[in-house]
């Protein structure tokens, strides 16, 4: 009796041994292990997107705003394997889904799974409202653009992740995203959810406006002009740039065919492309502007000079260069007004390689404007000793060199503004939630040519848009313009020229003396037989430009005919202003 008394006192003793072992280990050496493991089991940390900061135009009209919506997600555990078929088939319903991707969700391992991101508020409602088993709902932040295709290669879009993706919202994509915040719920045996004011947590902080030097009207009224153009010529795409030459800020910057960046998806990558920055094409006669830039800052030429520009052609070899009509002796403003490329030839050569080569580097040709943009091309200017015996002759009249339509605006403003190039921006003012202001300042990145060499190469220009000039229907009443027009035949990428396809383009600024704006019209392939610079682009640029100027308060020069009877300049500048939030057509 005392044998098994004595050993069942063991045993308890060895029983008690162990049990305190155990909760020593537990309690103390895997204190730490067991702690966390308690708190992934009965606290979840769920993060909080922050809101995007807005982007607006430059008086301050919403182009991109974050609006919250809801994500649905399901928490498989909680649907049994009964009711599992029948909540996959409503859910598919609502959200137009396949009901066996919903069941293949709803039947993981886990405790979160999104159905379906960002929906509409009316899918929210019909969902909430069948008050199906394991089914959530979650706040986010949901990108809309109110102007649908409005500047849209220029805002960009951003993605389900609130990623900025193109444009603006990819460049300022650290600016305008914001903090994520995060909160700490606790969880019980049936795995609700509930916040405790005692855990750790941290609020989204939203993030920064921008404000834009690119007015919504202006925009409004350019898209509008070019789109019927492209639809009036049958052409494939046009681009389009508007500047400040005093600055650089950008008023307008188009590329159609445009797309709604709300439904980004839906659209080609062509039609999300910003063409007016990222493709570069052969300029034709509008680089004869750098070429007369050239020749007047050697002082090898007069804008009196005459200059034999042979009925129509020039020979090199066996090369023969044509002109696009027969011209005999011609004065050098002559040549610039009637756009002549013999004559632009025999100006290049007095210049020589070195020169011309100088002066097109010196105008930013080659090389990024810089502007606050992704995806800008740099164009292509050879280097100096690639270029063969006819470079000097091909270049002199904008053959042989590929350019953006920016980067022509960009030179052409150095020639409004006196001589000063300046670096091409588009956000003007960062705004963060506390109401701190950080604004763009102007860069100045060269001076191609002397102030008094800028004011005669404006006087040639204007003699392009006076009657006798290629440019003449780039005229605006009331207001002396400067431009120059282009044409060029499309290269293929093996270096052939296509026949039949064809870039038009106009170049100009107004008043010619006192410049407001700076503007690039370009239109791809408009259809044979108007295909000429001076007949599809120069009118677009008048539609464009003489609206702009009464919207921005600019006096004409002399008094101004009325279009038709009661048109007055409050009038014209109405259908520009009235593009604000309007859509294009």
């Amino acid at each position: 009796m005392k044998g098994r008394l004595r050993f069942l006192v063991v045993g308890v003793v060895l029983w008690c041994v162990a049990l305190t072992a155990r909760l020593v280990a537990l309690q103390v050496v895997q204190h730490d292990q067991y702690g966390e493991k308690a708190r992934r089991q009965q606290q979840r940390v769920v993060e909080t997107a922050p809101a995007r900061g807005a982007i607006l135009d430059a008086r301050g009209r919403s182009l991109a705003v974050s609006v919250p919506v809801h994500s649905a997600w399901a928490d498989p555990a909680k649907i049994s394997d009964q009711d599992r078929p029948q909540v996959a088939r409503s859910i598919a319903a609502v959200l137009e889904l396949d009901p066996a991707k919903v069941a293949a969700k709803l039947a993981e391992d886990r405790e979160f799974v999104y159905l379906a991101r960002k929906l509409d508020p009316p899918r929210v409602a019909e969902l909430r409202q069948l008050d199906l088993p394991g089914v959530g709902f979650q706040e986010e932040s949901k990108r809309y653009y109110p102007n649908r295709r409005l500047a849209a290669s220029v805002l960009g879009y951003v993605g389900t992740d609130n990623q900025g993706l193109a444009g603006l919202e990819l460049e300022y994509e650290s600016s305008v995203t914001g903090e994520v915040g995060h909160r700490t719920v606790l969880r019980d045996a049936r795995r609700q959810a509930a916040v405790s004011p005692n855990l750790d947590g941290s609020a989204a902080r939203p993030g920064n406006d921008l404000v834009l030097t690119l007015d919504a009207s202006i925009q409004h009224h350019v898209e509008r002009e070019l789109g019927k153009a492209i639809a009036r010529f049958k052409a494939r795409a046009g681009q389009a740039v508007v500047l400040d030459p005093s600055t650089g800020a950008v008023l307008a910057l188009v590329s159609l065919p445009a797309f709604d960046p709300n439904h980004f998806g839906e659209a080609t990558a062509e039609e999300r492309r910003n063409n007016a920055i990222e493709t570069a094409y052969e300029p034709g006669s509008t680089f004869k502007m750098v070429t007369a830039a050239a020749a007047l800052s050697a002082n090898l030429i007069d804008p009196g000079d005459v200059l034999d520009c042979e009925m129509g052609g020039i020979n090199f070899g066996r090369t023969r260069i044509k002109d696009h009509k027969p011209f005999g002796e011609l004065t050098f403003r002559e040549v610039i007004a009637k756009s002549s490329n013999v004559g632009a030839i025999k100006t290049g050569l007095r210049v020589g390689e070195e020169g011309l080569h100088e002066a097109v580097r010196a105008f930013g040709f080659g090389r990024k404007t810089g502007i606050d943009l992704p995806g800008e091309s740099s164009g292509i200017v050879h280097p100096l000793e690639r270029w063969w015996n006819l470079s000097e002759a091909y270049v002199s009249f904008g053959h042989e060199i590929s350019i953006t339509p920016l980067q022509l605006a960009s030179a052409f403003a150095a020639i409004a503004n006196g001589g000063v190039l300046y670096r091409p921006y588009i956000v003007a003012e960062g705004r963060s939630p506390a109401g701190v202001s950080h604004r763009a300042e102007t860069e100045i990145i060269g001076r191609p040519v002397s102030s008094g060499i800028a004011r005669e190469v404006e006087r040639l220009l204007e003699g392009v848009v006076l009657e006798g000039g290629t440019g003449k229907a780039a005229a605006i009443p009331g207001y002396t313009v400067a431009g120059k027009t282009g044409t060029a035949q499309k290269v293929s990428p093996n270096g052939q020229y296509l026949p039949g396809r064809y870039v038009a383009s106009f170049a100009g600024f107004a008043p010619a003396r006192r410049p407001a704006v700076v503007a690039v019209v370009v239109v791809d392939e408009p259809q044979p037989p108007w295909y000429h610079g001076g007949d599809v682009a120069a009118p677009v640029f008048s539609a464009m430009i003489e609206p702009i100027l009464l919207y921005l308060g600019v006096p004409p020069e002399r008094p101004r005919p009325q279009r038709w009877p009661g048109e007055t300049p409050e009038v014209a500048a109405q259908g520009v202003a009235e593009g604000a939030g309007g859509q294009p057509s």
